[in-house]
């Protein structure tokens, strides 16, 4: 596996990849690897004759007091991991190779970006939709790939890709789980056990209201019951939103829908979200 930190030679190495016919497969992301990237690498080896990754920890998805600075940064183990999973190229730009001194363009994706996260992170898809704007120009991948956890970054990035018609197929997998069913991310690493173990309650609070809204319940009210629930298990809830999985505004009659959850524990937001069949 290469490792390269400079554009210039990133441009060239791929291009060797496109001279030689080869379809490449690219996922971005900010390193801490866990079973959930590695998911997304094994998808990218079926989908490409060449595996690009990236780690690249963005400081402009970060708010003023959020966790930038104690994000976790593994990169001898990353870079363990991705050889022995047989990726062909990481790329690891350093900040100033990245967003070089001058640097003022950035990205807003209306409509998707402004519910959810968006109002509970602002500027957050901003900073999401610019780097990825910048790494899918960088790497010139054929198909890129994300995972569902991050549900409304992958709505976000489907909808730029469209918008600023960028040839790139983007693939979202489903998400990565733990036994116990709580959503794998690199900010698990936060959980004292004592929380780790509090935490379950938000897959199982989505669980409930999944089914209970799938047979037909009232949905407010098992939106409701899902935040007590978290609350009652020690969680601080930002939100849970029922929405239309496409537009991520209101849920449409027939359409695919989505529920979306953000929560603090501890100290530690944990995101999650499941798809909702619609009524028997």
């Amino acid at each position: 596996m290469q490792t390269i930190r400079q554009l210039s030679e990133l441009r060239d190495t791929v291009s060797g990849f496109r001279a030689n016919g080869e379809r490449v497969a690219f996922v971005p992301t900010m390193g801490a690897l866990h079973a959930g990237h590695m998911a997304l690498v094994a998808q990218a080896k079926l989908a490409g004759q060449r595996v690009v990754v990236s780690i690249f920890v963005n400081p402009k998805q970060f708010g003023p007091n959020e966790d930038l600075a104690r994000y976790p940064r593994k990169e001898l183990a990353d870079s363990r991991m991705l050889a022995e999973a047989g990726v062909d190229l990481l790329w690891m730009p350093p900040v100033e190779v990245m967003y070089p001194e001058g640097h003022a363009t950035n990205i807003s994706v209306a409509g998707v970006s402004e519910p959810l996260d968006g109002a509970a992170r602002p500027g957050h898809f901003d900073g999401v939709a610019t780097v990825v704007a910048k790494l899918f120009n960088q790497v010139k991948p054929d198909v890129a790939l994300f995972g569902e956890k991050d549900f409304q970054q992958l709505a976000v990035i489907r909808r730029m890709v469209a918008d600023l018609d960028f040839d790139i197929e983007i693939r979202g997998v489903p998400t990565q789980r733990d036994d116990d069913g709580l959503a794998l991310s690199s900010r698990n690493a936060y959980l004292a056990p004592e929380d780790r173990a509090a935490a379950v309650a938000l897959p199982r609070a989505l669980g409930v209201a999944v089914r209970g809204i799938e047979k037909g319940d009232d949905p407010a009210a098992a939106l409701d019951t899902a935040r007590a629930s978290l609350e009652a298990a020690g969680f601080e809830v930002d939100y849970v939103e029922l929405v239309d999985a496409d537009s991520l505004g209101a849920p449409v009659a027939g359409q695919p829908r989505r529920l979306l959850a953000a929560a603090r524990i501890a100290g530690t937001r944990l995101i999650d979200n499941v798809a909702v069949a619609a009524p028997d």
